[in-house]
């Protein structure tokens, strides 16, 4: 067996005992085929007020430019989805990736302790890890490494077990037995991911205007939520779970095994009273390690303000504040 062929079988091993659900390996190159597409989805504003972007455009495209001869990226798969025993029951709405410790620390410090068996057996190698932190395609590199699709709702699914996934990488100058990338798309002629969302971001099948998506709104918008979303954001304060809930592929979603993704504190009990009056030292001392802290004290606070709005549908019915 060749060095190649004991790597690729060593990250694959360690990395489901360190609790990463998939791992797929693809040659590092630039995504030709993704190049147009994010492009024009810049070009027509989809991105909203991410500035950030419209940044670093060729890196997002090509692995090789964030990293010294970079050789492959690594994708992996690592699932946040609750167990049943793990209720949310405040009425203000949190996705369910941020009900435990923040996903980034968690998933770095796996990434790190894998690279380190790497080097225990290929010596010192260049690379760089990412967990949603860089200008990286994630979900189009899983997809190149074979793990899933594009939905509609333009989230990675797999076949077995939905999309209710974090996605991290390891870029590196090392080399592996590569993967195949994922053929087809199973979403068929479903839209149910189109037609629940109730701001209409889902503009199309695998096209989103992240302008309007619920979660771009609570907590990339730095501004006030604009008044057109006033009883559309469902009481959600922090992200959305909508397009994946109703997605049928997310019958066959599995509970996670890692603890630190279990909800983290009373919070997820909270009144609406509880949450109106949030103040900052709070916020801090609850959050302080939970990606919440990404919104802040005032962006939370005005997407719980904001939430209120949502006692009026558009019906013109009052709807129960609990």
């Amino acid at each position: 067996m060749n060095l190649r062929t004991e790597l690729t079988q060593l990250i694959k091993t360690r990395a489901g005992e360190l609790g990463f659900s998939f791992c797929g390996i693809s040659r590092a190159r630039r995504l030709d085929e993704e190049a147009s597409r994010l492009e024009q989805w810049l070009k027509e504003g989809r991105h909203g007020k991410m500035a950030y972007m419209e940044n670093h455009f060729d890196k997002r495209l090509d692995p090789r430019l964030l990293v010294d001869g970079a050789r492959s990226v690594v994708s992996l798969l690592i699932n946040y989805y609750p167990s049943a025993a793990e209720k949310y029951t405040s009425p203000l709405k949190v996705s369910k990736y941020a009900w435990g410790a923040d996903y980034h620390t968690v998933i770095r410090e796996k990434l790190y302790v894998l690279t380190g068996l790497l080097q225990e057996k290929a010596g010192e190698f260049n690379f760089r890890v990412f967990t949603d932190s860089a200008p990286v395609l994630d979900r189009a590199w899983a997809v190149n490494a074979g793990l899933g699709w594009i939905g509609n709702n333009t989230m990675m699914i797999t076949r077995r077990h939905g999309s209710f996934f974090f996605i991290a990488e390891i870029i590196t100058d090392l080399e592996f037995d590569y993967d195949q990338p994922f053929g087809g798309n199973y979403c068929g002629d479903c839209t149910r991911c189109i037609d629940a969302c109730p701001t209409g971001a889902i503009i199309g099948p695998r096209q989103l205007d992240a302008s309007r998506c619920i979660s771009y709104l609570n907590i990339e918008l730095k501004d006030e939520i604009p008044a057109e979303f006033n009883g559309k954001v469902n009481d959600w304060i922090f992200g959305c779970d909508i397009c994946q809930d109703v997605c049928p592929w997310n019958r066959f979603s599995l509970a996670n095994t890692e603890v630190q993704f279990s909800p983290a504190g009373e919070w997820v009990e909270w009144s609406r009273d509880a949450w109106e009056h949030l103040e900052k030292p709070v916020f801090g001392s609850v959050f302080g390690k939970s990606a919440l802290k990404r919104a802040g004290f005032k962006k939370l606070k005005n997407n719980v303000t904001f939430a209120g709005h949502s006692f009026i549908d558009e019906s013109g019915y009052g709807k129960d504040s609990d």
